[in-house]
């Protein structure tokens, strides 16, 4: 699936405060090198001139997928940001962040506040003292917050209270990566995680690996070997997983015909689309909407 700019700003309501925990913005902007940044304006209250900084009301999570840039804060001077740093952000406290010229960057952002936040914070589980985590590129962590993304937009009833849940999911996955160290940053497992979020955003268009292995300015045999030990698929199985999931995902949530759904995930032929389908699953892609379609989803 193809991913541009999305920007994103929530209303919130007494109920959701009451819930203890709300989401007030999310986002992605993917920040081409020589770039102005950030590439729009904000609304009162998120502006952000990167020359004189800001201070937010909330807390919040900038996730560094690509790119490299630098963060200052009232009480640090220049630290600098890599790909897959997670940036933490406080209320009340002067910051400011950008990406270098020659590199730009791509930025996931998540803002939120409420008590149990509040709670979180302030019981040592993260520390102003330590306001990047080398958490690294993690296609699950991408998944969280493409799914706020898409949540947010949708903006159905009780969204607030799906985005919290997401909130600590990420959260949870942080703490975890950056306390407890559960799993090594190696280069391989950098490149392979890089792998994984770029066929996620292609489920719509035509798969070459040995271009992609070039594009992440690695070998061929070297990435299709190092793939299918780190993830139990080749390149191309892999791929074929990800085109089923969404294809699962469209035919279950939403209304969309075959042939619309065959389009989305990459293929010109409904009949090929038919095909490949039932081969997996043993279902007509009717017959398995059908089975397990959600109440309320009419065909």
């Amino acid at each position: 699936m193809k991913v541009g700019v999305e920007c994103k700003y929530l209303i919130v309501n007494d109920s959701d405060r009451n819930y203890g925990l709300w989401v007030n913005t999310v986002g992605y902007q993917p920040i081409p090198p020589n770039s102005p940044y950030p590439l729009r304006e904000h609304p009162t209250g998120y502006f952000f001139n990167a020359a004189k900084g800001r201070i937010l009301r909330e807390y919040q999570f900038v996730y560094i997928m690509k790119g490299q840039g630098m963060l200052s804060t009232e009480s640090t001077a220049e630290i600098p940001i890599d790909k897959g740093c997670l940036i933490l952000l406080y209320p009340g406290q002067w910051h400011t962040y950008h990406p270098l010229k020659y590199t730009g960057w791509d930025e996931y952002y998540i803002g939120f506040e409420g008590p149990l936040i509040d709670s979180i914070f302030s019981d040592s589980f993260f520390s102003k003292d330590q306001q990047v985590l080398e958490v690294g590129v993690n296609e699950e962590l991408v998944s969280l917050f493409n799914k706020a993304i898409q949540v947010a937009r949708a903006d159905k009833t009780a969204a607030q209270q799906y985005l919290s849940g997401i909130v600590m999911h990420i959260i949870g996955m942080v703490i975890s990566i950056s306390k407890n160290k559960s799993f090594e940053l190696s280069e391989a497992d950098q490149k392979i995680e890089q792998a994984k979020i770029l066929m996620n955003r292609q489920v719509d268009i035509s798969f070459n690996p040995e271009q992609l292995a070039h594009q992440l300015n690695v070998g061929y045999s070297w990435f299709r070997k190092v793939f299918k030990e780190y993830t139990g698929y080749s390149p191309l199985q892999y791929f074929q997983e990800l085109k089923l999931r969404e294809a699962k995902h469209l035919l279950v949530c939403s209304s969309k015909t075959v042939k619309e759904i065959a389009y989305l995930v990459g293929y010109q032929s409904a009949e090929h689309f038919y095909s490949f389908f039932k081969k997996r699953t043993g279902f007509t892609p009717l017959a398995y909407r059908l089975s397990v379609r959600k109440p309320g989803i009419e065909i």
